[in-house]
C-alpha cells in the first residue's frame, strides 16, 4: 500500500536566502551616532576599522588585506597602529549578532562605507565575498603607515606596496577630515577639522588654508594650527603638502570637492577590496544614506 504520509525536507536542504545587504547596511546606520562616544558619532572609528583591516595588502607578497579579518586575532590587533579600534568592533558585534552569515571582513568594509555616506561623503560601491581566516594569515607588523614620518617617501613605499599611485594616495589621505586622535591611543591629539563628523575635502582646505606650527606639549611631535590651537595634523599630513608631487593633488582637491568625492569614492573601493577574491559574478552594491 502507497504511503500518505508527508514528505519531510529537511531545513537544511532548503535554499539559504541571500543576505539583505541594505538591511546590514541600515543596521550599522543605525549605531553609527552615539552622544556618550567621542563627538556623538561611531563613523570615524568605523572608517578606521575597514581602512586599517585593507590597509595591510601587500601586491609583492600577495597577502593581508581586509579578506580574512584577521584583526580578530591577538598578533593584528595588538598593532600599535590598531589601538583603539577594539571599541569599532566590539560595537559591530552588534551587527553581526542579527546577521551571523556575513564574514567579519564584509562587515568591517561594509562599515566603512556606511561611515563615509552616513557623514555626507560620496556613494561607494562594494562588494560581498570576504571570508573569515584563521590567525596563521596575520600580516606581520608595519604594513600600515607611520604618521610620525615627515617624508612623502614613507607614504609612497607603504601605499606602492599597496598598490596606489600618488593620487589615490592623496584621496585616501582625505579621509582624515573625519574623526580625530587620541593620546591613549596612537599617543597624538586632536581633530584636523573643525567637524569631525561630517565628511568633506576640509582635510585639504585646513591643510592648505591655515599656518601650521610644531606643537609644544608632552607628547609625539604634531602640529597645531597657529591661530585656534584646536585643530592638528600629523607629520605625514604635513608631508602631502612638501611634497610637489603630493602638493599638486592637495590643491586640486582643496578647490574641487566633488573631484575629490569621485577620486575617494574609487579609492577606497579599491582599499576595501583589496586581495579578496570574488565570484566572477558578484554584484556590486550602492546603498542608499538611511538619512537621505
Amino acid at each position: 500500500m502507497e504511503s500518505t504520509l508527508p514528505v519531510v525536507v529537511d531545513a537544511a536542504e532548503k535554499p539559504k536566502e541571500p543576505l539583505d545587504y541594505q538591511k546590514v547596511y541600515n543596521a550599522i546606520a543605525a549605531i553609527i551616532e552615539d552622544e556618550n562616544y567621542d563627538d556623538g558619532s561611531y563613523g570615524p572609528v568605523f572608517l578606521r576599522l575597514a581602512w586599517h583591516a585593507s590597509g595591510t595588502y601587500d601586491i609583492n607578497a600577495k597577502d593581508g588585506g581586509s579578506n580574512f579579518a584577521t584583526m580578530r586575532f591577538k598578533p593584528e590587533a595588538g598593532h600599535g597602529a590598531n589601538a583603539g579600534l577594539g571599541i569599532a568592533r566590539e560595537r559591530l558585534n552588534r551587527v553581526k549578532d542579527q546577521f551571523p552569515e556575513i564574514s567579519y571582513g564584509d562587515l568591517w568594509t561594509l562599515a566603512g562605507v556606511a561611515a563615509i555616506q552616513e557623514l555626507g561623503g560620496p556613494i561607494v560601491k562594494w562588494r560581498a565575498g570576504r571570508i573569515d581566516g584563521e590567525e596563521s594569515h596575520s600580516p606581520p607588523d608595519g604594513r600600515l603607515p607611520d604618521a610620525a614620518r615627515p617624508d612623502g617617501q614613507h607614504s609612497r613605499d607603504i601605499f606602492y606596496k599597496m598598490g596606489f599611485n600618488d593620487q589615490e594616495i592623496v584621496a585616501l589621505l582625505g579621509a582624515h577630515a573625519l574623526g580625530r586622535c587620541h593620546k591613549d591611543r596612537s599617543g597624538f591629539d586632536g581633530p584636523w577639522t573643525a567637524s569631525p563628523t561630517v565628511f568633506t575635502n576640509a582635510f585639504y582646505t585646513e591643510l592648505l588654508g591655515r599656518k601650521w606650527v610644531e606643537r609644544k606639549w608632552n607628547g609625539p611631535k604634531q602640529f597645531e594650527d597657529k591661530e585656534s590651537k584646536s585643530l592638528m595634523m600629523l607629520p605625514a599630513d604635513m608631508a602631502m603638502a612638501k611634497d610637489k608631487e603630493f602638493r599638486k593633488w592637495v590643491e586640486i582637491y582643496a578647490k574641487d570637492s566633488d573631484k575629490f568625492f569621485e577620486d575617494f569614492a574609487k579609492a577606497v573601493q579599491k582599499l576595501f577590496e583589496l586581495g579578496v577574491k570574488f565570484e566572477d559574478n558578484a554584484k556590486v552594491y550602492e546603498f542608499k544614506p538611511t538619512n537621505a
